[in-house]
């Protein structure tokens, strides 16, 4: 019993010693910098950190480059009368949600470049099929704390400017806010210290862009460009403002560099879009509007590390690579689909039948792996995570499947094409090919060998 209370005994003190090395902290950097904060924002901190509330936030925030210049709790969180969210807090009128149209009066370009993103369009996703299956098939429970933490939440707000706990807390990157506004900046940057180094991590990114629908952080992982990124991450220099390929950094892309870093022949952007040429997250892969312009975007980066002849070719195997996952299988999947419903041989209900299931997993997991995988030069997911999925459920699950509800005469014209008609023991023409390549390969590294010795 005496030691029990020993050991509470010393965790009281240890935490009292904890709480008072904060304020000793908070105190000495206000006393010692010369920071032109504002008097709201000084009475925050003062008055929080007199209750003890807030006070990791504090330390936090005390490291940002706003405190720094003079950017404190009022200047972020202050609010006007008629905002939805406003609420008296201790004689001043503030929101706890700092939206983005709280940030742009400060970073107004960055704003505008976000505002019109598809990131900033994620939270508007009801009526998917993702959503119906986390609100209905699965649970809202699903959806609150899984869907709606990437894609956004719907925030509501109650009495005295206090939100509905099953809309916030909330960071999903498309949020819909208060204000009206699309979004939260803390999906990147993280509060309060705003670290330009949590922001350009891949982990960062990696909070949604992972798992088996879209597993863009796995495959950054295992491609090369991930590879070398981690082997010299200590000298990439992610603190760094401006943070420019070839001049901060030179050791490896990562997202951040080639979707929205700022290179010797591209500005920075928050849109993150505007070097995607194809939309590869549907049933079947879509050039994007301005497709060619936003493909010469993404070559201004690649420019950078490589050669013409180098980016310009992958850009014709990745684009080859959607061809063939979009003819064999996308399209013809697709097709079958569509006869079954307007047959009325399926229902219009949503995963109510086994081949929905199949169709679904289909595209949106393994279809849209071996397209990330050839976009980000992951090979594993092009072929193993991707197209190996996908033949093996196309063609032994989907397609039988399909024949029960008596889709025999598509699917004997379909497995009659020559890229389906290894299926009846033919031996396709580019497999004869390559066959022979490597036969004049061999002849020839003989022919070199020999003349070695």
């Amino acid at each position: 019993m005496l030691k029990i209370k020993v050991k509470q005994y010393l965790a009281i003190v240890l935490g009292t010693a904890i709480v008072l090395a904060i304020v000793f902290i908070v105190r000495a950097f206000f006393l010692s910098a010369d920071i032109p904060l504002s008097v709201q924002s000084k009475s925050c901190i003062q008055c929080h950190e007199k209750e003890g509330i807030h006070q990791v936030q504090i330390v936090e925030w005390q490291r940002s480059d706003h405190a720094r210049k003079g950017v404190g709790c009022f200047e972020c969180h202050q609010a006007k009368a008629d905002d939805r969210d406003a609420y008296d807090h201790e004689g001043f009128l503030i929101s706890t949600i700092v939206s983005p149209f709280d940030c742009s009066r400060c970073h107004n370009k960055e704003f505008q470049e976000f505002d019109r993103s598809h990131h900033a369009r994620a939270g508007e996703i009801l009526g998917s099929a993702d959503n119906f299956l986390g609100e209905a098939v699965e649970g809202a429970g699903a959806s609150v704390q899984g869907c709606q933490y990437c894609h956004g939440s719907v925030v509501k707000v109650g009495q005295r400017g206090k939100f509905d706990p099953a809309t916030w807390p909330n960071l999903g990157i498309g949020r819909l806010n208060p204000d009206g506004s699309k979004g939260t900046c803390s999906a990147c940057h993280a509060k309060h210290a705003f670290s330009l180094r949590v922001a350009r991590s891949p982990g960062s990114c990696g909070k949604c862009h992972m798992g088996p629908d879209h597993p863009q952080k796995e495959i950054y992982d295992e491609s090369k460009h991930g590879i070398i990124y981690y082997a010299y991450m200590d000298q990439m220099n992610l603190d760094q403002k401006p943070w420019v390929l070839g001049e901060q950094y030179t050791q490896a892309p990562n997202c951040v560099t080639c979707h929205m870093g700022s290179n010797k022949n591209s500005f920075s952007t928050h849109d993150l879009g505007e070097r995607i040429s194809f939309n590869i997250r549907g049933i079947v892969s879509k050039l994007k509007e301005n497709s060619q312009l936003k493909k010469t975007e993404m070559q201004k980066v690649c420019m950078n590390c490589h050669g013409p002849e180098w980016y310009n070719n992958f850009y014709t195997q990745y684009y080859n690579t959607l061809d063939v996952y979009d003819h064999n299988f996308g399209k013809p999947a697709s097709e079958i689909m569509t006869r079954l419903r307007q047959a009325g041989k399926i229902t219009s209900d949503a995963f109510d039948e086994d081949i929905e299931w199949i169709f679904f997993e289909l595209w949106h997991h393994e279809g849209r792996r071996l397209r990330h995988g050839a976009a980000m030069m992951g090979p594993d997911y092009v072929q193993w995570h991707g197209f190996y999925e996908v033949a093996k459920h196309f063609y032994m699950k989907f397609l039988p499947e399909a024949r029960a509800y008596g889709e025999d005469a598509y699917i004997d014209s379909l497995l009659s094409q020559p890229e389906h008609i290894w299926i009846q023991g033919v031996k396709p023409e580019g497999m004869a090919l390559q066959e022979a390549a490597f036969q004049e390969w061999a002849r020839l590294r003989e022919e070199v060998m020999s003349t070695r010795k």
